[in-house]
C-alpha cells in the first residue's frame, strides 16, 4: 500500500487541546462493518446501548507516565527537551532510555531538569551513550537523584507526554490549562496503579466514565483488561513510500486477566477497546494460530502491522479515536472495515472521516471516538 493513500486534509479546528467534559459527553460515530451504510451520530454515554449482552469489552489498562522532560545544560544553559521511554538495567544508580533534543549532544554532558512549575528541580541528567535499537535521538541516561526509583523520579520531574499536535495547537490558541490538568484529563479512570509504563494514553478509554462502565455491566457485556505500554512509536506517520518499508516499532504487551476469555466462543463478540487493545489481542491470536496446543506466553514483545488484507482472528470491533494522517492506526482502521470482494476499506475510512470533518468531529488524542461493531 502506498502511504499516500493514508493521506487526507485536517482543518486545524478540529484538533482537539483539550477533552470533553465530563468524558462521556464526546460525540460517538457508530459504523459498522457487516453494514457499509450505517454512519450514526450519537453520544458516548450511548455506548451501553449500541452492544449487546455477552459482548466482551477489553481495555488496555496501561498507565501514562509522566514522561516528558524539560530542562536545560548545566554548564551553558542551552535548551534541552527528552522523553522517558523505559528504565535501563543498571547496576550503578538509576539509569533512563529516552529520547533527546539539545544541541551537540555528547556523552557526559549533563542537564539539570525543571519541575512541572519550571523552576530547577535538582534532578541531573548525564547522556552516557546513544542507543540506536530506539531509533534516532535515542540515548542512555544517568540520573541523578535522591528518589528511590526512576518512576518516583519521573513524578517529581516529568510532565505529562502530550503529542506534539496539541502543544502546537495549544500555542497558536494561547491555551495552557498546567500540567496538573494533563495529568489528571490524559489518564483513564481505570489505569492500574502497578502497570505504568505508557509514554501516550491508550486514548480511546479516555471517554469511559465509572457511569458507562456500570451501565455496560448492567446490559449483560463484560468486560475485561490487557496491558500494552504505549511507546513512543505508535503515533509515529509513516514516512516510507510504502506502509510495508515502515519498520515498525516493538511494545511489550500482556493477555494478563483477560487470557481466560481467549480464544473466544463462536458467538462472542471481542470489542477492543483502542489500537493498542487491538494489537495485543491480535498479536496473541497470531501466536495461538501458529501453535494452537502451546502455551501463550505471559508477556511479549510486539511489532504487529495490522493493514488491509490482514486476517483479523479474535477481535471483531473497536472502539478508536480518530487517527492521524499517513499513521500505522489509520491503515488499522482501514484493515478492519475491510470486507474483501465487498468493502474496500481504505475507501470507506476515507468516507467516515470526510463525514466527520464535515459534522467537525474533534480529532486525535483528546477528541472524539468511534465505534466500529461486527
Amino acid at each position: 500500500m502506498r502511504t499516500d493513500a493514508l493521506d487526507f486534509d485536517l482543518p486545524n479546528a478540529l484538533i482537539a487541546t483539550k477533552p470533553a467534559e465530563p468524558r462521556d459527553s464526546s460525540r460517538l460515530l457508530v459504523v459498522q462493518r457487516s453494514n457499509p451504510d450505517r454512519l450514526e451520530h450519537r453520544v458516548f454515554r450511548d455506548l451501553p446501548a449500541l452492544l449487546s449482552p455477552s459482548d466482551l469489552l477489553v481495555f488496555n489498562r496501561s498507565r501514562v507516565v509522566p514522561a516528558r522532560l524539560i530542562g536545560q545544560r548545566e554548564d551553558t544553559g542551552s535548551k534541552f527537551e527528552g522523553l522517558y521511554l523505559h528504565d535501563a538495567p543498571s547496576v550503578d544508580g538509576i539509569e533512563w532510555i529516552a529520547m533527546v533534543k539539545t544541541k551537540r549532544a555528547q556523552a557526559g554532558k549533563r542537564y539539570v531538569l525543571f519541575d512541572a512549575d519550571g523552576a530547577k528541580s535538582g534532578t541531573i541528567v548525564q547522556l552516557v551513550a546513544r542507543d540506536d535499537s530506539e531509533g534516532p535521538g535515542a540515548w542512555r541516561v544517568r540520573v541523578e537523584t535522591d528518589a528511590s526509583s526512576g518512576l518516583e523520579a519521573l513524578q517529581r520531574v516529568g510532565r505529562t507526554p502530550l503529542p506534539p499536535y496539541i502543544l502546537a495547537q495549544r500555542k497558536a490558541r494561547d491555551e495552557d490549562p498546567g500540567d496538573a490538568y494533563d495529568r489528571s484529563h490524559y489518564q483513564t479512570t481505570f489505569a492500574s496503579e502497578t502497570e505504568s509504563g505508557s509514554v501516550a494514553a491508550p486514548t480511546a478509554g479516555l471517554h469511559f466514565t465509572p457511569d458507562v462502565i456500570n451501565a455496560l455491566h448492567r446490559g449483560g457485556v463484560e468486560t475485561s483488561e490487557v496491558t500494552l505500554h504505549v511507546g513512543a512509536g505508535t503515533f509515529k506517520p509513516v514516512d516510507t513510500e510504502t506502509l510495508e518499508e515502515h519498520p515498525m516499532h516493538h511494545e511489550w504487551c500482556s493477555l494478563g486477566d483477560a487470557a481466560g476469555h481467549f480464544p473466544p466462543g463462536p458467538d462472542r463478540r471481542v470489542i477492543a477497546v483502542g489500537s493498542t487493545s487491538a494489537r495485543t489481542i491480535e498479536s496473541y491470536a497470531q501466536l495461538h494460530a501458529a501453535d494452537p496446543s502451546g502455551p501463550l506466553p505471559e508477556r511479549y514483545s510486539t511489532d504487529i502491522l495490522i493493514a488491509p488484507g490482514y486476517a483479523w482472528r479474535w477481535v471483531s470491533g473497536m472502539v478508536t479515536n480518530f487517527h492521524l494522517p499517513r499513521s500505522t492506526l489509520l491503515a488499522m482502521i482501514a484493515s478492519i472495515l475491510d470486507v474483501p470482494g465487498q468493502v474496500d476499506g481504505l475507501a470507506r475510512v476515507h468516507e467516515i472521516y470526510r463525514a466527520a470533518i464535515a459534522e467537525e468531529y474533534r480529532f486525535f488524542s483528546y477528541g472524539d471516538a468511534m465505534l466500529i461493531l461486527p
